[in-house]
């Protein structure tokens, strides 16, 4: 028998043999890895791992194609999704089965309902491997063997090598089906620690417990078996360290206090440590605080940043015991009502809001489970009005309140919402102060599900995108009701998280009529029946298109309903973007009605705003935008808002509908020449550049900034005068500075969004947004690399590689760093090398590798001198090695170098790094022991700040003056320091605000005179 090749094929029972000969081996628990026999095959790509990952976790059932989509690209695959899937699937039975000559003899991976299947040996996969000894020790458990299902379930928990795909990428990781495993793990952990301390073999589980408490540092219920399982195992001491140590994550990540089963450990190990009696074990009771004394953030990298890294001295004091209620103790309990207005014209839909209102218990009572109800359909359909409708009729099934977001998930602009930015909104909601927000989508997630724990509330979810952009917004609690509207059916939704779909399709012909007379009256739509029927066929039985015509026939009530349909006969067309399905459902003819009755003017305005890429445009970004002067612009603007063509939403920025910008977009390439396109857009976005780059460099004159072409003629940068000024129009604009960039990045040169993108990174770092940080900086390193521009790389590589290092993520810190200073030298920019060898120099203060900070910094010293540059970065230089010197514990070298900061500083006529060097000098002398001299240049530095309007560093230095007043025992003036700098941190949402909350809270209950230490 042969091939078509002509090779001899070998019979079926030589397949076997060889099939058996070369056992595959797989690993999903951590990094994702196969073996064929003794050699490691080599998996391919991100995605194609992804495949084998997914269909690791589900070994020996079909996994759906469609769900094989999801992970790879959430709701929005590419066409050549399906086809891109068959290829990594061809790829790993290429590599899994070597031998296979055609897809029919496929053994290990196979194709059947809908999907793949992966065909292992149980005992292959670390995962199944997983699952058996965990179905063992349950079995064990229910027998009365304790001591053997602790035994099994320590062997389970010993297969994992880190987090379910580590190494994927978070966007693949973060879907359920590996949540899912993750979350297996975490249960065979509990269930160790529970047989264990029923055998009354502690000490059998407690290496696994750490690991797998390390991997799950912000669950209570397995933190809490820690503490039980430590004091157990006769670690006392420990078991109260590692609460204390829990407590302090959960207040400066998540702003909330140890839990009931947290709580609950934490007494049990106290009774025990007091049962144990004078000869017992007396550790450190829970009834001491840790009092941060004299430290602080630090100098830092930045020029004047104050960012440093800090060490805390911790002395214990009796005080409380610290088992308050988290955010509900600090913030009254908010019932936000958050529901657009319901329509009170409303027709049709009985029977999906019959089946919508199936999903709820007819008693009225709460659902034992979370409730998420999909609404999907196509654009103008209805699907936001049906969703506001249900949601006013069940509201008082929900008395903890509603809450409503609309996530942009289609904007024509890209300025799509992200869950972060959608979860901040509810926080705020829910009266969760700015700075109490963590930083990290995780942590956000979690706070805000924890909010929800013990309320009843209905989360409106409008015009989402796909699946990953809701996963973070749904709510955890039973009884709460979820709605998510989307133009998507969001199939991994459904197949994951319990979704039920709801399909809305067009408006029946009768209820299409009874729309037009709940709008216009019965008596106008009985006198012409046939008109009115005209009209519901013409504009496809679309509400939206029904809506806009109603609209227009009620404003000119002379107006006949045949004339109104002769006009939509004439004029109708198709909008292909929008297809429902049928070509007279197009709303085109719709909004060209108002659009013809615009002056040129108007009309041309109306076209170039389809090029804005965030979601809504300030007076002075549609200027540049027409190449108007602001003046002329804005009754243009005015006359587009009579005519329903935009919307003023706030005073002086103007929005509109997402449809009427896609009309607005093909008007422009069906009437506008390419290059007067160009141009506007050009325009557009050098006024955001240069009115950025003015911002920032009034914010922080002193730094090095790129240098920027000039602005091409017509586009207009906003002028400043003051830092108010800048702060506030750059926190205004930085949801359309981001979306600048994302769309420059996506379809534009990519040069604007790295220049951009290397503007703000100052300011957004002095924001505290690490994650909006990351994104930005890498979608402009995308656009750099796609440019082929080095110069770009540079930047953005250095500005990773210091957001990584906020996040103490020190690898990739590093990584990206060394690739900029290589790249800096390259193009022979010895300032932004010598910025880098000061990145480099507070990434290793972060690891504590002070020396190597000190090597870092007199590189960077040696490539200013090269620049010529004698002032201001010098300066910033003797500072941060004088910072250096503190955190190495040698307060008099700090000195001499901060001192000599502070001549170089006033030579360059560099306030900021002056004042910066004042505060570490102050800091020095702190350390010291010598107060009052401590508090004097702590008080140069304050005045020096508060002139330059540095918020962010005036704060900075009020919490060392507060740490230096608490540690002599001055407790009012400490805490009117730091109360001081808490309200500046929460007022821009600063993540540090937690760390001040922390000392107001820790030094509360302090007698006066009582310094901190005693």
């Amino acid at each position: 028998m042969r091939d078509q090749s002509g090779s001899r094929r070998p019979d079926d029972g030589a397949m076997d043999r060889a099939f058996d000969s070369a056992a595959v081996r797989f690993t999903v628990l951590g990094p994702v890895r196969a073996w064929l026999g003794e050699v490691e095959l080599p998996l391919g790509p991100p995605k194609q791992q992804a495949v084998l990952a997914l269909l690791l976790t589900q070994a020996g059932r079909p996994v759906p194609l469609y769900e094989i989509v999801d992970v790879l690209w959430g709701g929005d695959p590419p066409n050549s999704a399906v086809n891109v899937v068959h290829r990594h699937v061809g790829a790993l039975r290429r590599l899994l089965e070597p031998e296979l000559r055609t897809r029919a003899d496929a053994r290990r991976l196979l194709r059947g309902s809908g999907g793949y299947r992966l065909n292992v040996d149980p005992d292959a996969v670390d995962l199944l491997r997983f699952r058996a000894l965990r179905g063992e020790a349950r079995s064990a458990a229910a027998d009365g063997d304790p001591e053997r299902a602790a035994t099994l379930l320590v062997a389970a928990l010993s297969l994992w090598r880190g987090p379910t795909a580590a190494g994927l990428p978070p966007v693949v990781r973060a879907h359920p089906a590996f949540a899912a495993v993750d979350g297996e793990y975490t249960a065979a952990a509990k269930e160790a620690a529970d047989t264990a301390l029923t055998a009354g073999h502690a000490e059998y589980v407690l290496a696994a417990l750490r690991k797998a408490a390390a991997l799950e540092p912000l669950d209570e219920g397995l933190q809490a078996r820690l503490v039980t399982v430590l004091s157990a195992a006769g670690q006392q001491a420990q078991a109260l360290d590692h609460y204390r140590t829990v407590r302090a994550r959960l207040t400066a990540e998540l702003g909330l206090d140890p839990g009931p089963e947290l709580r609950a450990a934490q007494q049990r190990v106290l009774r025990q440590t007091a049962s144990a009696g004078p000869g017992g074990s007396a550790p450190r009771t829970d009834t001491d605080t840790e009092i941060d004394v004299g430290v602080g953030a630090g100098a830092g990298p930045e020029a004047g940043t104050g960012a440093g890294a800090g060490t805390n001295t911790n002395t214990n004091t009796g005080t409380g015991t610290g088992t308050g209620t988290g955010t509900e103790a600090s913030t009254a309990r908010v019932r936000p009502a958050q529901l657009p207005p319901d329509l009170a014209v409303f027709t049709g839909r009985d029977a999906e809001l019959a089946r919508a209102q199936a999903l709820l218990p007819e008693d009225g009572s709460a659902s034992p489970a979370v409730v998420i109800s999909a609404i999907g359909g196509a654009p103008g359909v209805g699907k936001t009005t049906l969703a506001v409708h249900w949601a006013h009729q069940v509201a008082p099934r929900f008395p903890d309140g509603q809450l409503y977001v609309n996530l942009r998930g289609y904007d024509p602009g890209e300025s799509v919402m992200r869950p972060a930015e959608a979860i901040r909104s509810f926080l705020d909601a829910f009266g969760v102060p700015p700075g109490r927000v963590p930083a990290s989508l995780d942590a956000q997630t979690a706070l805000y599900r924890s909010l929800l724990a013990d309320r009843r509330v209905l989360v409106l979810l409008d015009n989402a995108r796909d699946a990953e952009q809701v996963r973070p917004l749904l709510p955890a609690a039973p009884g709460c009701l979820a709605i998510v509207t989307s133009r998507h059916q969001l199939p991994g939704l459904m197949a994951s998280d319990g979704a039920r779909p709801l399909r809305l399709d067009l408006l029946t012909a009768d209820e299409s009529l009874d729309f037009l007379v709940r709008r216009l009256g019965e008596e106008r739509v009985a006198a012409e029946p046939d008109a009115a029927g005209h009209i519901v066929e013409l504009c496809g039985r679309l509400p939206l298109a029904l809506a806009v015509v109603c609209a227009r026939a009620a404003v000119h009530p002379h107006f006949s309903l045949a004339s109104v349909a002769e006009e939509l006969r004439q004029s109708h067309g198709s909008l292909d973007a929008f297809d429902a399905g049928d070509p007279t459902t197009d709303p085109r003819s719709v909004f060209s009605w108002s659009y013809r009755t615009l002056t040129p003017a108007a009309a041309r305005l109306f076209r170039l705003l389809s090029l804005c890429p965030g979601p809504d445009v300030s007076l002075g970004a549609a200027a540049s935008l027409a190449g108007l002067a602001v003046r002329a612009v804005r009754p243009v603007l005015a006359e587009l808002a009579r005519a329903h063509l935009c919307s003023e939403h706030v005073l002086g920025r103007y929005a509109s509908h997402d449809l009427l910008r896609a009309y607005s977009r093909e008007l422009a390439q069906a009437d506008d020449p390419r290059q007067e396109l160009t141009a506007a857009r050009r325009r557009l976005l050098d006024h955001y550049l240069h009115s950025a780059y003015a911002a920032c460099t009034l914010l922080a004159p002193q730094r090095e900034q790129i240098t920027l072409p000039p602005p091409v003629a017509g586009a207009e940068a906003v002028e400043f005068d003051d830092h108010d000024r800048a702060h506030a129009w750059l926190t205004t604009e930085l949801t359309v500075l981001q979306a600048v960039i994302e769309s420059d990045a996506a379809s534009g040169s990519g040069a604007y969004a790295w220049r951009l993108a290397s503007t703000l990174e100052h300011f957004l770092d002095r924001l505290g947004r690490r994650q909006e940080q990351l994104a930005l900086q890498s979608t402009a390193l995308t656009a750099a690399r796609r440019l082929g521009d080095p110069t770009g790389q540079a930047h953005t590589h250095r500005a990773l590689g210091l957001a990584h290092g906020r996040l103490e993520r020190h690898d990739e810190a590093r990584t990206h760093l060394l690739r900029a200073r290589e790249l800096f030298a390259e193009i022979r920019d010895p300032p932004g090398e010598g910025r880098t060898e000061r990145y480099l120099a507070f990434l290793a203060n972060m690891r504590g590798a002070y020396r190597e900070a000190l090597d870092h910094y007199v590189r960077a010293d040696s490539l200013y001198a090269s620049a010529g540059h004698r002032g201001g970065g010098r300066a910033a230089i003797a500072n941060e090695v004088g910072w250096t010197h503190i955190l190495l514990g040698e307060p008099r070298e700090a000195l001499d170098e901060c001192r000599r900061a502070v001549r170089l500083a006033r030579q360059s006529g560099n306030r900021n790094v002056e004042a910066a060097a004042w505060d570490s000098i102050g800091v020095a002398h702190h350390r010291l022991g010598q107060r009052e001299r401590a508090l004097e240049a702590f008080g140069h530095a304050l005045d020096q700040y508060r002139e330059i309007s540095d918020a962010y560093l005036t704060a900075d230095t009020l919490v060392h003056i507060g740490d230096a007043h608490a540690a002599a025992g001055a407790g009012p003036a400490a805490q009117a320091a730091w109360q001081e700098a808490l309200g500046i941190l929460e007022a821009v949402g600063h993540p540090e605000a937690g760390d001040v909350r922390a000392r107001l809270r820790r030094t509360a209950g302090r007698p006066a005179g009582r310094p901190a230490g005693s």
